[in-house]
């Protein structure tokens, strides 16, 4: 939603993964269609915008309510022999009570990388880049994995024979704030109950084996982009919709606040750039991307976005940038600011309210909320909270669409 828009889901009223953006903003010019109308190619391969994972992957286009025909000239689903290792029933599925869509299931797949539906998503947008490499293109790869269930070729498993993983205590599992323990989990038990500690690293090696496999991916997509000539003109962003936790307070997957789920990885290149292989330690959110795109093509600034061009940090990765970061999920806000994280649970914060300091508690463990050395703090950062939190419903959300 973020990135593809450019607003935050106060501004556009979308809170969960069922509706469609333009079912509250109809007139919104995504950042695909905005290129589209300054004359770009626009195509899509693959996840982009909402999908169901795995039950939208290979949807038919005329079927996939989330897609969103505006935004492109060309828009490709594929699937792959992942799809028919879950169809054969071929993974191993440690949790088999819960929806595809959240499961911890696996795969050690016998298929080779180009027959998997990341690969497929690598082969088409290589043949996009070849075909309209003539002509300014917006072409967005969207790859499946590491979301669930992680299949990957086996060699991927391979370069993980063991991993280090170690469950969390059953006291700091039980001293984390109620309300912040995952808002999916809210209408589905924790997935991890009942596992021992062997299968909990099982899963994590393969979601290290899943993500290999589609940096994997990315590689082929890059090569090929300069094997086509267009490499040095071509501005290319590699970043997620989201974080992933691996059992770090006693949870797993997305929809929470924690830093491990809120946080995503975000790489800008730029042949335009002096300071090419730089890394800024600046805040910034997945809000910006879109002006900052827009920017960087030298085409005018969006009408409407609540991001802002990031631009200035990529002549300058050091340049003074006083900013927050802010996230939401269904019943919570939250609030990065320098080494601060603030977040509220319910209106105004009735279901508790977090603060950590990341310098000092990367895991965000000590919550400093209720000191009242911190009041000062506190009202500054609640101040900086996006505004009234997404709703907390009970609907049932719609794992493996």
């Amino acid at each position: 939603l973020c990135p593809d828009t450019g607003l935050r889901p106060n501004s556009v009223r979308v809170y969960d993964l069922w509706t469609p953006v333009r079912s509250n903003a109809p007139d919104v010019v995504t950042m695909p269609q905005y290129f589209r109308q300054n004359g770009y190619f626009s195509a899509r391969v693959g996840k982009m915008f909402h999908q169901g994972v795995p039950g939208g992957i290979g949807k038919p286009i005329a079927a996939d309510a989330h897609d969103d025909p505006a935004s492109w000239d060309l828009a490709i689903n594929p699937a792959g022999h992942d799809k028919e290792a879950e169809a054969r029933d071929l993974l191993t599925n440690l949790t088999p009570k819960m929806p595809m869509g959240v499961a911890m299931a696996y795969r050690a797949d016998d298929a080779p990388d180009e027959a998997q539906t990341d690969g497929m998503v690598a082969t088409r947008a290589i043949e996009l880049i070849e075909s309209h490499k003539d002509r300014p293109f917006f072409i967005a790869a969207g790859f499946y994995r590491p979301h669930v269930p992680e299949v990957a070729p086996a060699k991927y498993f391979d370069l993980y024979p063991t991993v280090g993983y170690r469950p969390e205590s059953k006291e700091r599992r039980e001293s984390i704030l109620p309300a912040a323990r995952g808002s999916v989990y809210k209408y589905a038990s924790q997935p991890a109950q009942g596992l021992s500690a062997g299968q909990q690293a099982d899963f994590v090696r393969s979601y290290y084996a899943a993500t290999s496999f589609m940096d994997a991916q990315v590689g082929r997509v890059l090569d090929a982009l300069e094997k086509s000539g267009v490499a040095d003109r071509t501005i290319v962003v590699f970043t997620s919709d989201h974080g992933f936790n691996l059992g770090e307070h006693g949870l797993w997957q997305k929809q929470n606040l924690w830093d491990q789920s809120t946080r995503v990885p975000l790489i800008i290149s730029d042949p335009g750039a002096r300071n090419g292989g730089k890394v800024s330690r600046r805040l910034v959110e997945l809000v910006d991307i879109y002006p900052t795109l827009a920017e960087l093509a030298g085409l005018p600034a969006p009408a409407r976005v609540d991001g802002r061009s990031l631009r200035p940090l990529l002549a300058r990765p050091d340049a003074s940038w006083n900013f927050p970061a802010r996230s939401q999920v269904g019943g919570g806000q939250s609030v990065r600011y320098g080494n601060w994280r603030y977040t509220e649970w319910g209106p105004n914060g009735a279901e508790g309210a977090e603060l950590y300091d990341l310098s000092r508690d990367p895991g965000e463990y000590r919550n400093l909320a209720g000191r009242p050395r911190m009041r000062a703090l506190v009202s500054r950062l609640k101040a900086m909270l996006p505004g009234d939190p997404p709703p907390a419903t009970g609907r049932k959300l719609p794992f493996g669409e």
